[in-house]
Parts: C-alpha cells; structure tokens; sequence
C-alpha cells in the first residue's frame, strides 16, 4: 500500500491499542531530537560558544589540538544531551499522566476524547496516527485543548494528519466549543506548517515548560500557542 492510496480508519481510543499507540506517540516525539540538535548547533549563539570553547582551550592549553577537541566536543555533548532530555522526558512525564489511563482520561467524560487512526497494514490492521482533545472552560466559555496530535513517520504526506485534525475539530464543533487550543514547539516544522494550514494562528511564542530553564535556552527551543476560533 503506498501512501497516496492509503485508507485509514478515525475510530476511539480502546484499551487494546495502549502498547501500540504509546510506541507511536515515543517514536514520533523521540524523532525530534536530532532536527532539534542541528537547530539548536547552528544558532548564532552556539555557533559563538562553540568557537570559543574550540579556540579557548587550544590557546589556554598550550596549542593542544586534543584539549581544543575534548573541550568542544564536551560542549556539544551537553547541547545534544539537552535536546535529547527535552524530548524525553516529556514523553515520560505523559507516559506518567493522561497517556497512563487514556481511557480514564480522555473517554469518561463527553467533552474529552481520543482517536487512533488504523489502516491495513500487510494484510493487518495497524495504528498510525493519534489525536486527543481536552474540554475546557475559560471565562464561561468551552474550548477544546489539542493533545497528542502523532503521526507515524512511515505515512506521512499522506493526508493523515489532516484527517485527524479534522476529526478533533469536528468534536469541538459537536460540543459547542468556541475555539481549539493547543502547544508545540518551534522544532516541529511539519506539523506547524498544517496547523497553519488549517487555520490556527499564532497567539504566543513562549519558554515556559517543564523541563529546567537552563535546558530551553540550551536547546534554543521555544514553545508555539495556536489557537483557531470555530
């Protein structure tokens, strides 16, 4: 089955999908890290750390090529470990949460939910993508919040993500919501650009998250706001 022909299923989350999706939702966090280094290694502040960590230990350690090496490739280690850290551990603390008892979570009450998009697979049905809302309220009015919007690398480019985000939007539209919410971060090119294609527009451009400041800045991550009104 190639991409442009594939037909996938939006259904609700059941128990028996949790192994599956929790290896789609780790994969596809997890597969942020490396994009997140470069980005992080090719910004002029690191660029100039990196320089002066490089020509600092040469020059103050006697012209030692080796010392110049370990100094800057210690240096890199620690962005890598960072960006590493950053994605990680943010699939742990969901692992730990909402991702823990979905349908604890996300089934229980009428203004959550959560979806897995299945399509056949060789002959056998598998899960590819997920997506959660999350009713809220803010000044006595519903929203839905966007949660765990993953698709699976192996079908992308494929129309799942619109499929699922639509899926969510109508959710929010059944419920009478007012508008949908949601958070990335600036590293997820691919799926801001959708998000942008469906119409959400930037709100906020903050750092707040719950990984350690001192990581953010080394990782020159920030966090995106979206919302769309509906």
């Amino acid at each position: 089955m190639t991409k442009s022909n594939m037909h996938a299923v939006i259904r609700r989350y059941q128990p028996s999908d949790r192994e599956t999706v929790e290896t789609v939702f780790r994969e596809g966090i997890m597969e942020h890290i490396n994009p997140a280094f470069i980005y992080a290694m090719t910004r002029p502040m690191h660029i100039t750390v990196s320089l002066f960590f490089y020509i600092g230990a040469y020059v103050m350690g006697g012209q030692s090529v080796v010392l110049a090496l370990v100094s800057g490739g210690a240096w890199i280690g620690l962005v890598y470990f960072c960006c590493f850290e950053f994605y990680t551990g943010y699939v742990r603390a969901r692992l730990n949460t909402d991702m823990r008892d979905v349908p604890g979570y996300y089934l229980s009450n009428p203004d959550n939910c959560f979806w897995v998009a299945e399509a056949e697979i060789h002959g056998r049905p598998q899960v590819l993508g997920m997506v959660a809302v999350e009713g809220k309220s803010e000044k006595g009015q519903k929203y839905g919040e966007l949660y765990r919007m993953i698709v699976s690398s192996s079908c992308r480019r494929s129309g799942l993500g619109l499929q699922l985000a639509k899926t969510a939007e109508d959710f929010c539209r059944e419920r009478r919501f007012t508008k949908i919410k949601l958070s990335t971060s600036s590293t997820q090119k691919a799926a801001v650009a959708l998000y942008f294609r469906l119409g959400f527009k930037l709100v906020l451009v903050h750092t707040q998250s719950e990984s350690p400041k001192w990581m953010i800045w080394m990782t020159r991550a920030t966090i995106l706001a979206m919302e769309k009104n509906i």
